[in-house]
């Protein structure tokens, strides 16, 4: 890249500067609020059971601490990051500015399991709870149009339920598809009552369910590993935060708050730290609540904090309230991940990568109504098929991908970008960005090696399309930021890590 394609931040041109500049109007508060909105959700209504049952049994509450700290690093990274490209920036925008082409390509097709799958699989869990809903008030649909036909774990161990397609599912992500093609006002004023639901439902049941909770359901802690890497045992608490992070998705929404926040110096720090404290201990308090007020092995079910409370007689004035919250609460998070992207198809389509018809805009509704329906038909056709744990996996590998990716940038500006205008400085940079990568890392081992296989043919065809179109039509990033040549990254070296890191593992697992 020459020099005439970097762009200098220590001496912005002043009518670009006052283009990008948003009203500073959020403080501390607010940024913690926001990042509570945003991480609560699937992951603490539908995630915990699975989690339980499958991998680290009441251990699952060192699980959640594991995967806080992994989003702890990541967000500090972020948050420099969003203090120096003038915009709502994304892991995508941030790779494109320091790494190249490719790997903002790579960054932002893995954002597609991060959003895309996250909606289907958000869906998949909403259904579970459509169902329980319904069955409170004496309706029974037929089971096999209330769930998917395919059931599995990590693990690889795919079977067939019997079901044919999950209805539920599909009618949801249609209805909220058809939301995002015209146009939907108020969507702040409505999330932030979804949020207050959300928050009061998990205060309630933490409140009222702990004066239930038995030691001998929290007795042994930790489960003795059945012979199976990740099957209960440490591996199982590993395993299990890999999958715990996806309870903490949203948390860059604080970082990417930047350009708002009054002092971001101090606020984004708090804002972040602070978020991820409180739902931290939410999540581990949900976990005490709802593996010792049961058995944690029958967790394993669609609806697992309202089939917990079902068993006990003086909490099940809880299980309609639940269900309830729980709907309308997932409901957005499928509409805030379907948004998030349509918008993230949009900036790629935008900078080539991604066919034009993905930039465009609809002439009366004036939103990507292309890319939003195309999104929107494969969303649903995944969560018509697969359960939550599968696709969770899937998002969760992905996702954590990117955050290495993120944390790996930071440190690449330091060396490329030293005096570049930076609002905010990850603190202790050279301890917290190598800790996030080795947290990352260590989450994405220890995923099962049939998520990997997943990953690894998702790649694939990410690199048919980089190399069939993208890289043809994909122009230099308008944020480049870096003072030297930036670093760019060969094909080749994450495509031979990522291959040799998926067969290492399945030899191991195997």
């Amino acid at each position: 890249m020459s020099s005439a394609d970097i762009a200098e931040l220590t001496q912005p041109d002043p009518v670009v500067a006052e283009a990008h500049e948003l009203r500073r109007a959020l403080g501390p508060v607010n940024l913690i609020l926001i990042g509570i909105g945003a991480i609560i959700g699937a992951g603490i209504f539908v995630y915990t059971g699975t989690a339980a049952a499958q991998h680290a049994g009441p251990a699952v509450i060192l699980s959640f601490v594991i995967a806080g700290f992994g989003c702890l690093f990541a967000g500090l990274c972020y948050a420099e990051f969003a203090s120096m490209i003038p915009e709502s920036g994304s892991a995508y925008t941030y790779a494109y500015a320091t790494m190249g082409r490719f790997m903002a390509w790579f960054i932002g097709w893995n954002m597609v399991l991060e959003y895309l799958v996250s909606a289907a699989g958000v869906s998949s869990g909403w259904s579970g709870y459509f169902g329980s809903l319904l069955g409170d008030f004496g309706i029974h649909l037929p089971a096999q149009f209330m769930g998917p036909p395919v059931a599995g774990n990590g693990f690889g161990n795919m079977h067939l339920t019997g079901a044919i397609i999950n209805v539920p599912a599909v009618a949801l992500i249609a209805i909220l598809t058809t939301f995002l093609v015209v146009g939907v006002k108020e969507t702040a004023r409505f999330n932030g009552l979804m949020v207050l639901l959300k928050v009061a439902i998990v205060l309630a049941v933490i409140v009222f369910g702990l004066s239930y909770v038995r030691v001998e359901h929290l007795t042994p802690f930790i489960p003795p590993n059945e012979g199976q890497f990740g099957r209960f045992g440490i591996t199982g608490i590993l395993a299990a935060s890999g999958v715990a992070f996806f309870a903490y998705l949203g948390f860059e929404a604080v970082s990417v708050a930047a350009q708002e926040a009054r002092n971001p110096r101090r606020d984004l720090p708090i804002g972040i730290l602070g978020s991820l404290g409180v739902c931290t201990v939410l999540y581990m308090l949900m976990a005490v609540v709802m593996t010792g007020i049961t058995d944690w092995r029958t967790l394993d079910v669609p609806s697992p904090v309202s089939f917990a409370v079902s068993k006990i007689d003086g909490l099940k004035w809880l299980v309609t309230p639940i269900n309830i919250g729980a709907i309308v609460g997932l409901a957005s998070v499928v509409f805030v991940s379907l948004y998030g992207q349509s918008r993230v198809f949009f900036s790629m389509a935008r900078d080539g990568f991604l066919w034009p018809q993905f930039a465009s805009v609809h002439p009366k509704f004036h939103t990507p109504a292309f890319g939003t329906i195309v999104i929107g038909i494969f969303a649903a056709l995944l969560a018509a098929v697969f359960p939550f744990d599968v696709l969770a996996d899937l998002v969760s590998i992905g996702t954590l991908a990117a955050f290495i990716a993120v944390c790996a940038g930071i440190l690449i500006l330091r060396v490329t970008a030293p005096t570049a205008r930076r609002q905010f400085r990850t603190p202790y940079v050279w301890f917290t960005a190598p800790a996030g990568i080795v947290v990352c890392g260590v989450m994405m081992v220890s995923l099962g090696g049939a998520t990997w296989l997943r990953l690894l043919f998702w790649t694939a065809i990410g690199l048919l399309i980089y190399f069939g179109y993208g890289v043809y039509h994909a122009a230099p990033s308008k944020w480049s930021i870096a003072e030297t040549k930036p670093i760019r990254v060969h094909p080749g070296v994450p495509i031979t890590i990522g291959v040799s890191l998926g067969f290492v593992l399945l030899s191991f697992v195997n």
